[in-house]
């Protein structure tokens, strides 16, 4: 089982964590009896659906827009995202004075759009799919003198390592956590917190099946694009990887697993009936990974991050009540 170095150090971590905190309380992770009674083991679900974003990228967005300031750059800030990112950095930029655009594809959650639009980013809509909303950012910033910022950087895995921390600190050791993998920050934040802490919990990532980028670079050892992200998981839907997150995540995680769409859906109407809580796409992957490998989970102690509940009512209800085609593209 691979074991990478620690990601980062105590006082890196304790130095991002006084930025966070300044802004967030710690997030709800709780063992939910429903759960371990339906699956066999002892889950503690990790709660990022509760932050004041309702997904973990707040955390990261606060800890870079604020050392972008303590270094003085403050210059206008673009990035491109499908809406969590999306969200955190126009949140932390209003908050340290800086301004900010966001580039999200046309065909977007119209309810992330709103609240990016609410917390003060200037939104463009471009592109089929969040690839075609990079490359169109980074030429923006070019033409507009603006400083683009990537979805995967040190100070976002930083940020987004907090939940790592409290969801260690509440639930002791763990023998396993499962992480939903976008770029990367969440898992590699994960993987960093149990190497810092000393901790033996194997960390495995998860994707969606119709976007399997980081499967497919975990199984070749190097970054591996693809064509095309197929999931109505907007979250989860990456066709080219960060070389660093790959690296990082070869080097640390225990395994990755593949879900499909259909799974995603049994998973967020598990999460609803177990916990009355609202999981999007992405924020259910993991538990939707614990529902498939529960014959090896048996009597193990599991965390699972429920990493956001931005997800449009329409389409919640419809998953709800079993009337999405689960088969169908969010791109």
């Amino acid at each position: 089982m691979a074991r990478g170095p620690v990601i980062f150090t105590r006082d890196a971590y304790e130095a991002a964590a006084g930025i966070v905190y300044e802004h967030l309380q710690p997030t709800l992770q709780h063992n939910w009896p429903l759960l371990a009674q339906e699956l066999g083991c002892e889950v503690w679900l990790k709660h990022e659906n509760q932050t004041p974003l309702g997904a973990f990228k707040v955390r990261g967005g606060l800890v870079h827009m604020r050392r972008r300031k303590e270094a003085g750059k403050l210059n206008g800030v673009i990035t491109a995202s499908t809406g969590n990112h999306g969200q955190s950095i126009p949140n932390a930029a209003r908050i340290e004075g800086i301004a900010a655009t966001v580039v999200v594809p046309k065909n977007n959650s119209a309810e992330k759009n709103a609240a990016m639009r609410a917390l003060g980013a200037r939104l463009i809509e471009v592109g089929d799919d969040f690839a075609d909303a990079v490359a169109y950012a980074r030429q923006l910033a070019r033409d507009e003198n603006l400083d683009m910022i990537p979805s995967f950087h040190e100070d976002l895995v930083l940020g987004v390592s907090t939940y790592a921390h409290e969801l260690f600190s509440a639930a002791g050791a763990l023998d396993v956590v499962y992480v939903p993998i976008g770029l990367g920050s969440g898992i590699c934040g994960t993987m960093g917190m149990r190497d810092m802490l000393g901790l033996k919990t194997k960390v495995v990532g998860v994707v969606a099946k119709g976007a399997n980028t980081y499967a497919l670079s975990y199984e070749a050892g190097n970054a591996v694009p693809t064509n095309r992200a197929e999931t109505f998981a907007e979250g989860v839907a990456v066709r080219e990887p960060n070389p660093e997150a790959v690296a990082l995540i070869n080097a640390g995680a225990d395994h990755i697993v593949e879900v499909t769409d259909a799974q995603i859906q049994d998973a967020m109407r598990l999460i609803f009936r177990a916990t009355h809580n609202i999981a999007e796409g992405a924020g259910a992957v993991a538990l939707a990974a614990v529902m498939a490998e529960t014959a090896q989970l048996d009597g193990q102690r599991v965390g699972a991050v429920l990493s956001g509940g931005n997800i449009d009512a329409a389409k919640y209800a419809a998953i709800l009540s079993g009337q999405m085609d689960a088969g169908r593209s969010s791109r």
